[in-house]
């Protein structure tokens, strides 16, 4: 269904260059990432009072500083082994009509291609990315239960020049959040098997024709290309949702989103006054450049991949978390690690007091 290696080649092939530096800047621009990717660790898990249990090796994991090609070939992997199970059924059902190997030979190699067209858009974006779902391979090493970090050199320099903040604390502010995503998952064991669970219970719920699948895409690249939105409203990759029992499974990850990217955008406001002397400046202006993009075309691949949802969970995320932090204190809030039936529904995200309510048995005043 997908050649991923055409895939790799072809992302790879067609990403921009990064932004113009020296060896010896490069050299220094890695180095002073790790540096702070050590430090957040420490700062995120003072703040949060959130820490791997002793012993866990799941606590153990690396932090990768990467170009675009090397965040293109992680994530690639991750997309493999993740859609695995849902690629197989698919196989499956077009190898059973007439012709379908040839079919799926040729399909593979055009989706490949379409995936890569994508995949280069995208990687001169992600500033950084925790994978939780990371195969361990010889190029890309990761935990021995999974997960790695990864932070997009030449992407965090090409934003820190294009807003004109202090690169020093840009890169510090940017490891603060993406250690918030680290320490989520390797201080709350349970976490990465439920999301992978619910995923996956998503994913054998789908009964999408590879061909309309295969729109999806084709229309993505289709905007990439021309630099046009999407025919229609509302068209996008995630609607794709066909079931009941889909619907609510989006409802139940789509929540734990909000959770996970506020609770670290709310981290990165409380630690980053202490320790990020032009925090003030470097919010305001992410901000602005958050809300707006790039464009039309940045505004027609953020409709068609669903991105725009993504962005209202930064929002309503951070507002859930302050909403609870504020009325029953840090270690309150932390109760909301505590089992998957303590995390907050899609509801309860919009109405913090109902968490509240329903895991500390009153309500917010």
């Amino acid at each position: 269904m997908v050649d991923w290696k055409l895939a790799v080649a072809t992302a790879t092939r067609l990403v921009r260059p990064g932004p113009e530096v020296s060896r010896d800047e490069a050299r220094e621009v890695v180095a002073e990432l790790r540096r702070h990717a050590r430090s957040s660790e420490e700062h995120v898990r003072a703040f949060t009072r959130m820490a791997p249990p002793a012993g866990d090796p799941a606590g153990d994991t690396p932090v990768l500083v990467v170009d675009r090609a090397g965040w293109i070939k992680a994530n690639v992997a991750g997309f493999r082994a993740l859609l695995g199970p849902l690629l197989a059924k698919m196989q499956d059902r077009r190898g059973n009509a007439p012709g379908g190997a040839v079919l799926g030979a040729v399909g593979g190699k055009v989706t490949g291609v379409e995936l890569g067209m994508l995949l280069s858009f995208l990687a001169s974006r992600v500033l950084g990315q925790y994978e939780t779902f990371a195969p361990v391979t010889r190029d890309l090493p990761g935990a021995a239960a999974g997960g790695r970090l990864l932070l997009v050199a030449p992407n965090i320099v090409h934003v820190e020049r294009e807003l004109e903040v202090d690169p020093h604390d840009f890169r510090l502010w940017v490891c603060l959040h993406e250690e918030t995503h680290r320490t989520q998952f390797t201080a709350v064991p349970w976490l990465r098997d439920h999301v992978e669970g619910e995923i996956q219970t998503f994913l054998s719920e789908t009964e999408v024709d590879p061909a309309t699948l295969l729109e999806r895409v084709r229309e993505a690249v289709q905007a990439l290309a021309g630099g046009r939105p999407p025919e229609g409203e509302g068209r996008s990759i995630v609607d794709l949702v066909q079931t009941p029992a889909q619907r609510e499974v989006l409802g139940r990850l789509t929540a734990v989103m909000s959770l996970l990217e506020g609770h670290a955008d709310y981290v990165m406001d409380g630690v980053g006054p202490q320790v990020v002397p032009s925090v003030a400046e470097i919010r305001e202006k992410f901000q602005k450049r958050r809300a707006s993009g790039a464009g039309r075309l940045d505004a027609a691949l953020r409709k068609l991949l669903g991105l725009d949802a993504k962005l209202r969970q930064y929002r309503d995320g951070e507002r859930f978390v302050r909403a609870v932090v504020d009325e029953v204190g840090m270690e309150g809030f932390n109760r909301v690690w505590t089992s998957p039936n303590t995390l907050p529904t899609k509801t309860e995200i919009a109405k913090p007091a109902d968490w509240v309510a329903r895991v500390h048995g009153r309500t917010g005043g």
